[in-house]
This record gives C-alpha cells, structure tokens and sequence, in this order.
C-alpha cells in the first residue's frame, strides 16, 4: 500500500469538476496517502514548484511530459439571465456579440481569453468586450445571473441555473468546443509510488475510461 504526500497542482475549475472527484476515491482506496490540490489557473511549472502531477488542457501541454486523459471532455456553453435578454435582445449570431455586453475572463498572464465558437466545421475566435473582466470562471456565471451580461462558462457549472430558468443558452447552434484536460507528470525521472498508484487510480476511474 503506498504512503506519502501527493502534490497536484490544477486549473480551478479543473481542480473542482474534474480532479476532487478523483482525489476524494483514491483517498478513501488508499488511507495512508495524503494529497495537495492547488488551484492556480496560472501556467505552472510543476518541476520547478515541487508538484508531482499537474492537470491542463491539451493545448498547453510541456513536449517533455507524460499526459493521461482526465475524464471526459469538458463542454462550454454562452448564458444570459432572461432578464439581460429581455432588455438587450438575444444574439442570433456570433457578428451580433460585439453589440452586447460580455463578462470577459482574463488570466493571469495577462491575456483575456477569447471566445471559442464551432458549427460544423466552422471555428470562430471572438475577443468580446464588455464592462466587466474577472479572473474566475465561477464568478462570471454569477455575474451573468445577476444580469451583467453574456457569460462563457463550463457546461458543468452553468446546468443548475439552466435548469431552474435562471440562465438562458443562446448561440446554441455554435457550440463551443469541448476541451479536453489532461494529467501529466515529468516522463524522464523515476516515478514515487504514490503517484503511480494515482496515475492507475485514474486510469480505471476517470469518468468516461474503462474501468479497471
């Protein structure tokens, strides 16, 4: 049974959707381990921190790491309190964005993150604009039920507002595409047991891979 301490370091809402659920199951398989989950949306250098693992999507993946698959791919959605659409009218088209007010992400590189849009096989890249800029995803979508403006948040977060009719989809037909996020440890060093058993823990248990 492998004991230790298990440091990881994720994206907060990957840490919160995607990576506690995981963490809480392997903890309870394996009572003599400890974990560490920092949430950092920032692009961290898990060597140099002293992390044994770290959680991203595909797209920022280091060339010199090992990357598993967390799970299944993580979906987006664009929401407005009807309240906001009411007043502002309902966006028909992705054009028809810039005339409305965006509650925009930046991160902390500095970069405001620019919406991504699919139909078909069609891909749009629309830097929105708006009165408001924050740092966490989660506290666009209570802007958005507040009646800011139009929010892009993870599917996950945003469905019990949908379902209570407190938020409303639009642009439904241009999807944003999922993304998929990753574990990914140094491929090049010996491996502590701990972090073996949480890459198999992973492997049978991830939502959406075959059980082990």
């Amino acid at each position: 049974t492998p004991q230790g301490r298990l440091r990881l370091s994720a994206p907060r809402a990957a840490a919160e959707l995607a990576l506690l659920p995981l963490v809480t199951g392997f903890l309870a398989a394996h009572p003599r381990m400890a974990v560490e989950v920092a949430g950092d949306d920032a692009l961290v250098d898990i060597v140099a921190a002293g992390f044994d693992a770290g959680v991203r999507y595909g797209e920022s993946l280091q060339a010199d790491m090992v990357a598993l698959p967390l799970g299944v791919p993580q979906g987006f959605v664009i929401v407005a309190a009807p309240a906001y659409l009411a007043a502002h009218g309902t966006p028909a088209t992705p054009a028809e964005l810039a005339r409305h007010r965006c509650i925009r992400q930046r991160f902390p590189s500095g970069r405001v993150y620019a919406w991504q849009l699919a139909r078909g096989g069609e891909a749009l890249e629309v830097q929105v604009q708006g009165p408001l800029t924050l740092s966490d995803g989660a506290l666009g979508l209570q802007a958005a039920e507040a009646g800011l403006g139009l929010a892009y948040v993870h599917t996950a977060y945003a469905a019990p507002a949908l379902a209570a009719g407190r938020l409303v989809q639009v642009l439904a037909d241009w999807t944003p595409p999922a993304e998929q996020l990753y574990l990914y440890y140094p491929g090049r060093r010996l491996q502590p047991a701990g972090l073996q058993a949480f890459i198999e823990w992973v492997r049978g248990h991830a939502p959406g891979r075959v059980q082990a």
